[in-house]
């Protein structure tokens, strides 16, 4: 990998620095969630080793839990648990991200590929009844590209924070540069990396200890310190020339969208774009009070509970 000019970027304030890379205290729900620690596996696709965590005894119907970019699979080790005693859940980390690895260039269709075979791996195909998928954010776009190319593999699809745009926020913005990437810098501490960890788009949290969870899991240690796993090259170097608006208003898998109400992803004319194509699809939305882009992180156990009562909803649909 090669050096790049930096990118601007505005100043952000810190979030876990003031713990000197202690973890933050945490409810007991949360401690007992990690206490249901899932299986790692790993499975190859197209040359590249993909992570895939598995929750829940192989046999039960299939949940698959699909993350944003430049996540990974461990945010969902909160949620996963409160799902295990009746799913076999999976939950991969894209090539680029997590544990798995890094490729040359990336597409939607090979994370759609990437997705098939972590579910594959994990069994979630085994039982009668079709699994579901629940993605969030930039895991929206390959989970969008399943229900279109394979729609009679799932019964249903939980569509968290989309980044799916009116055709004026799309005009506005500019094309991204493919080589304007910053390569990670290496802290001489996992204590100095955890203080520089930061959402994307930013955002304030209260729940620390699970920015503390995900940032850990985010790291990993390299000659003189500590760095990020997730490819920086990932998003500008992806294809995504897909329309993803009609696969979600055409959509042939019965589709729900989940929204924070406090998500800096829209504006207003976003907001109505996303109303007309729930409008087209059938799809209920949900707004989840109190919740930035980062749904999960910011109202953990009221996404559960949505994700928990729209699964009901759609394993109750004739």
């Amino acid at each position: 990998m090669t050096d790049a000019a930096p990118t601007t970027r505005r100043p952000r304030a810190p979030l876990l620095a003031s713990f000197c890379g202690e973890a933050p205290p945490a409810p007991e729900w949360f401690a007992d969630a990690l206490a249901q620690a899932p299986e790692r596996r790993v499975v190859t696709v197209d040359g590249a080793a993909i992570e895939n965590l598995v929750w829940g005894v192989r046999g039960r119907r299939g949940l698959i839990f699909l993350h944003g970019n430049g996540a990974h699979a461990d945010w969902w080790d909160f949620v996963a648990p409160f799902f295990a005693a009746r799913f076999r859940v999976a939950a991969p980390s894209w090539s680029g991200m997590g544990r798995s690895d890094w490729r040359e260039d990336y597409s939607i269709d090979q994370h759609v590929d990437e997705a098939m075979a972590a579910a594959e791996d994990a069994g979630v195909f085994e039982p009668a009844e079709r699994p579901f998928i629940v993605a969030h954010s930039f895991g929206s776009l390959p989970a969008l590209r399943l229900a279109d190319r394979m729609p009679g593999r799932f019964a249903g699809m939980i569509i968290v924070d989309p980044p799916l745009f009116s055709e004026a926020t799309r005009a506005a913005r500019k094309p991204a540069d493919p080589e304007a990437y910053r390569i990670h810098r290496v802290y001489p501490t996992l204590a100095e990396a955890l203080a520089r960890f930061r959402f994307a788009p930013e955002q304030a949290c209260e729940n620390l200890f699970i920015a503390d969870h995900i940032a850990r899991h985010g790291l990993k240690e390299v000659e003189g310190g500590w760095t990020w796993r997730f490819d920086p090259r990932h998003w500008r170097r992806g294809n995504r020339k897909h329309d993803f608006d009609a696969m979600f208003a055409q959509s042939k898998v019965p589709l729900a969208l989940v929204l924070g109400a406090n998500s800096v992803l829209y504006n207003s004319d976003d907001l109505a774009h996303l109303d007309a194509l729930c409008a087209s699809a059938s799809a209920p939305k949900t707004v989840i009070a109190d919740a930035a882009h980062h749904v999960m992180v910011d109202q953990p156990l009221a996404f559960i509970d949505v994700v928990r009562e729209q699964l009901e909803a759609f394993a109750a649909a004739p």
